[in-house]
C-alpha cells in the first residue's frame, strides 16, 4: 500500500504548511532555555585555550611550556611533542572534503599564521588564557607567500571546484563570437577576503565515558562530525555521539569538523575529565575558514538590440597551500543568460593563509557580483533598459546542461519587482537624479542557487495518546528548521502542530546532509513526509483489515487524514482517530517508522534552480561619499513556501549580508606577516542597524512538481547571491562611478 502526498485539493483547511507560523523554538530562546554547545553543564568541567603561530611559514625549532605547566590550576599542555598520534590519511571510503580527517599537531609544520600549535588545559578560563601566554616557541622562519596579485603566475587549475563543478567549460567559439559583437565589454572586479563571523563562536565540550566519546560541538553536520572525528582518532565511528541541538549561526564555517574539536577530545582523553574549548573572535579569523580573494574577468559580447554572442567569466582566487580549495565563481554564470559562445574558467593561487573555505553561497555570492555587474555595464553601452536586457536573454533551457528548467520565473520576478519598485521612475541617464542634496540612483541585479536534494532520514513515532514525535539529524541554523519539520510532519499526519515534537541535532537520530548549500530544508522535510506517510500506511492498513473498524476495507486511495484520525474522502464521519485504533491492536509503545529518503531521477532530467530579483536604491552624498539606501526589494521565486514568516527571515538575513559585502566588509591582511590586521568585530565592519532599510520581501507563486515531493527550493542562500551587484549598479546609476572593487567605500566615490 503506498501513500503519496496529499494534493491541495485534498488539504484540510488548517493546513499548517504555508502558514506563517511562529517559531516553536522561540521560546527557549528568548527565555534563554536552548542549550548551545558551550552552555551543556558538566562536572568537573575543565576549560583549554589554543595557542596560536605567530609566523605565517616555517618549522617549530623549540617549544618551552615549563611556565605554563607550573601556573596555577594548569592541568595539561598538549603539543606536536606530546600529542598523540592520529590519523594522517582518510579511510578509502571517504570522498567528501568535509569528511577527511583532521591531524592537528602531528608535526612541527607551520603552513599559516595563526595555526594551532598548542591547548592549554586548566581548571579555570582564566587560568588557560593566561596560562596560554607563558608558552615559548622558538621558529626556523620561511619566506611566506602571502600576495595574491604578485603571484598571479602560480595560478593553476584546480581539477575540480567546490560542489563538484567541472573547472573550465566551453561552449562555441569564444573570439568569434565577440569578433560578431555590435559592443562588447572587457572588465575586472575584485572581491576581498571575507570572514563568515556568526555570532555564537565555535565551540566544543568533549566527555569520554571509557571508550565512548561525546562531543557537544557547534555544528552544522553532526554525521560529518562524527565521521571525521572517529576516523581521526581511529575509533569506532559508533564510539562517537555529537550533540548539537541549536547553532548560534555557522554560515558554512561550521559545516566541516574543526582543529579545536580534535584538541578538545584529546585533552578530555588525556586528563579524564571533561574539556571545554571555545574559540574567541581574533581566533576564528585564522582558523575556521573564510571566503577567498577573487579575481573575476568578464569579457561580454551584445549585438545592438541586446542579444549576446559572446560571454567569459575568468575567476581567480587564493587557496591555502595545504588545502585546495576553489570557489565556484563561475558557476552562475553558466545558467544565467543564452549565449552561444562562453567561457568559464577558475584558477587558484596558493599562498600562506588559513584555509579558503565555503561561506554562505560560496561561488555564487561574489561571482553574481561580478556577472551582474558586467551585465549592468553592457546595458548602458547598449543603452538598454538593464531589465530588459535581462529578460531579451531569458534561456528557455538551461544553456549548460541542455536540461529544461524544473521552474524558472526569473522574468516574473523582475517584472512583479519593477512595478512594486517604481522602476518606471528611474531615468535613464547616470547622475540625473537627486533627493534634496543626495545624488540618487537604482540598481537592479538577477539572483540564483542551485535547488538541490540530498539522501536523508528520519524517524517518525506516533505515540499512543496521538502525540507525534519527529526524530533527524538535522541541525537549526537559527533558519527555522525546527518549525518547518513541525508543519510538514502535522500535515502528513493530520495533527494540529502543537501536537509534534521535533528533535534533531543529535548524532544517534537518522543521518541528514549539512544544514548547507540551500538542500536542508529539501532533504530534511522530504524525509520527515516520507515517514509519516508510512506512519499514515501502517495505521490504515491496521484499520482496514480490522472488522471492528469504521474504515474496514475502504479503497487505500480513498482515506485521509486530519485532526489526528484517518476517514474516507468525502465521508468524515466514516473514520476514527490513532489513538483508536493503537488502543484496540495492544500499540503501547504506539507505531515507529524510519525512512531512509533518497532523490529520485529528477536531477538528471531537469535543471532545478531558485531564481529572485534584487533592487536597491542609494542616496550617495557628493562632498562626501556617504551611501545610504533608503530602499531595498528582493522577488523570490523559490517554490512552494514552507512558512512565510520564517522564510522571509531568511531572505532578509542574506539581502543584510549582501548589503554589508557591497558597502563595508573587508579583512586586511598584513602582508609581511600573514595576519589580519582587522581581525576583531571592532575593526571587521559590517552592517548594522543604521545601514540596513525595511527590506520588502515578495515570494512569487511557483508550483515546481519536480524538485521534491512537497515542491519546495532552499532559500538560505538566495538572499545574497545579487545583492552586492545590485547596491553597485545602484551606486553607478546614482554618480556615474563605476566601482568594480568591493567594498564600495566613501573614499572610492571622491
Amino acid at each position: 500500500m503506498q501513500f503519496s502526498a496529499q494534493s491541495n485539493a485534498d488539504k484540510p483547511t488548517n493546513s499548517a504548511i504555508g502558514k506563517p507560523m511562529d517559531r516553536t523554538d522561540g521560546r527557549l530562546k528568548v527565555t534563554g532555555a536552548a542549550r548551545y554547545a558551550a552552555e551543556f553543564p558538566m562536572k568537573n568541567l575543565a576549560h583549554a585555550v589554543v595557542v596560536r603561530s605567530t609566523i605565517a611559514r616555517g618549522r617549530i625549532q623549540s617549544i618551552d611550556t615549563s611556565a605554563a605547566e607550573k601556573s596555577p590550576g594548569v592541568l595539561a599542555v598538549i603539543t606536536h611533542l606530546n600529542a598523540p598520534k592520529l590519523a594522517t590519511t582518510d579511510p578509502p571510503e571517504v570522498s567528501d572534503r568535509y569528511i577527511k580527517v583532521i591531524p592537528v599537531l602531528q608535526n612541527d609544520r607551520i603552513n599559516h599564521y595563526g595555526q594551532h600549535v598548542g591547548l592549554v588545559v586548566a581548571e579555570t578560563f582564566e587560568q588557560a588564557e593566561y596560562a596560554a601566554t607563558l608558552v615559548r616557541v622558538a621558529y626556523t622562519q620561511e619566506r611566506p607567500v602571502l600576495e595574491f596579485a604578485a603571484n598571479l603566475d602560480r595560478a593553476y587549475a584546480p581539477e575540480r571546484i567546490n560542489a563538484g563543478y567541472p573547472t573550465d567549460t566551453q561552449q562555441g567559439d569564444l573570439e568569434q563570437g565577440l569578433s560578431a559583437a555590435d559592443v562588447r565589454i572587457d572588465v575586472t572586479y575584485t572581491t576581498p577576503i571575507e570572514h563568515n563571523n556568526p555570532i555564537e563562536p565555535h565551540a566544543t565540550i568533549a566527555v569520554w565515558e571509557g571508550d565512548r566519546l561525546t562531543l557537544y560541538n557547534s555544528t552544522q553536520h553532526v554525521d560529518a562530525n562524527q565521521t571525521s572525528v572517529a576516523s581521526t582518532l581511529r575509533i569506532p565511528k559508533q564510539n562517537v555521539r555529537v550533540v548539537c541541538p541549536y547553532v548560534g549561526g555557522g554560515f558554512g564555517s561550521k559545516v566541516p569538523t574543526r582543529e579545536h574539536v580534535i584538541l578538545a577530545a584529546i585533552a578530555a582523553k588525556q586528563i579524564g575529565r571533561p574539556v571545554k574549548v571555545v574559540l574567541s573572535r581574533a581566533q576564528m579569523f585564522t582558523c575556521v575558514g573564510h571566503r577567498p580573494h577573487s579575481q573575476q574577468r568578464l569579457r561580454l559580447g551584445a549585438k545592438r538590440d541586446g542579444r549576446l554572442t559572446a560571454f567569459a567569466h575568468e575567476s581567480i582566487m587564493e587557496t591555502a597551500v595545504f588545502d585546495e580549495f576553489a570557489e565556484q565563481n563561475g558557476v552562475m554564470s553558466r545558467i544565467m543568460y543564452e549565449c552561444p559562445n562562453s567561457l568559464v574558467t577558475h584558477r587558484i593561487v596558493p599562498l600562506n593563509l588559513d584555509r579558503s573555505m565555503i561561506m554562505r553561497a560560496p561561488g555564487e555570492a561574489p561571482g553574481s557580483f561580478a556577472l551582474e555587474s558586467a551585465m549592468d555595464e553592457l546595458a548602458y553601452a547598449l543603452k538598454i533598459d538593464p531589465i530588459e536586457l535581462r529578460v531579451r536573454n531569458e534561456p528557455p533551457r538551461d544553456p549548460e546542461s541542455g536540461l529544461p528548467w524544473s521552474s524558472r520565473s526569473l522574468v516574473q520576478c523582475f517584472r512583479e519587482g519593477a512595478k512594486r519598485f517604481g522602476w518606471e521612475k528611474r531615468l535613464a541617464e547616470p547622475g540625473s537624479m537627486r533627493e534634496g542634496r543626495y545624488l540618487t540612483g537604482y540598481g537592479v541585479a538577477s539572483a540564483s542557487f542551485p535547488a538541490r536534494l540530498r539522501p536523508s532520514s528520519a524517524i517518525v513515532r506516533v505515540l499512543p495518546d496521538g502525540r507525534v514525535q519527529v526524530h533527524t539529524g538535522a541541525t537549526d541554523l537559527g533558519t527555522g528548521t525546527y518549525t518547518v519539520l513541525t508543519q510538514v510532519a502535522a500535515d502528513a499526519l493530520g495533527v494540529p502542530p502543537e501536537r509534534v515534537q521535533v528533535e534533531i541535532g543529535d548524532s544517534n537520530f537518522p543521518p541528514t546532509p549539512a544544514s548547507g548549500g540551500s538542500f536542508g530544508a529539501a532533504s530534511f522535510c522530504t524525509a520527515v513526509q516520507e515517514a509519516c506517510i508510512a506512519v499514515r500506511q501502517r495505521l490504515a492498513a491496521l484499520a482496514r483489515d480490522d472488522a471492528n473498524s469504521p474504515l474496514r476495507g475502504a479503497n487505500q486511495e480513498a482515506i485521509a487524514a486530519a485532526d489526528g484520525r484517518l476517514f474516507t474522502k468525502g465521508q468524515p464521519a466514516r473514520g476514527e482517530s490513532y489513538v483508536a485504533i493503537m488502543q484496540r491492536h495492544n500499540l503501547a509503545q504506539g507505531v515507529e517508522v524510519r525512512v531512509d529518503s533518497k532523490p529520485d531521477d529528477a536531477a538528471q532530467k531537469f535543471s532545478m534552480h531558485a531564481f529572485g530579483a534584487h533592487f536597491a536604491q542609494v542616496l550617495v552624498d557628493p562632498n562626501t561619499g556617504v551611501i545610504k539606501i533608503p530602499r531595498f526589494l528582493c522577488v523570490i521565486a523559490a517554490g512552494r513556501i514552507l512558512n512565510p514568516k520564517t522564510a522571509r527571515s531568511q531572505i532578509v538575513g542574506g539581502v543584510v549580508w549582501g548589503i554589508s559585502m557591497a558597502l563595508h566588509e573587508e579583512t586586511l591582511l598584513d602582508a609581511r606577516y600573514g595576519n589580519y590586521i582587522n581581525g576583531n568585530l571592532g575593526e571587521y565592519h559590517v552592517s548594522v542597524n543604521a545601514d540596513i532599510p525595511d527590506i520588502d520581501t515578495v515570494f512569487i507563486e511557483e508550483n515546481d512538481p519536480h524538485v521534491n515531493p512537497l515542491g519546495i527550493k532552499g532559500i538560505g542562500e538566495i538572499g545574497i547571491v545579487g545583492a552586492a551587484a545590485a547596491v553597485a549598479n545602484a551606486i553607478y546609476h546614482a554618480t556615474g562611478k563605476r566601482i568594480r572593487d568591493l567594498p564600495i567605500t566613501p573614499d572610492k566615490l571622491l
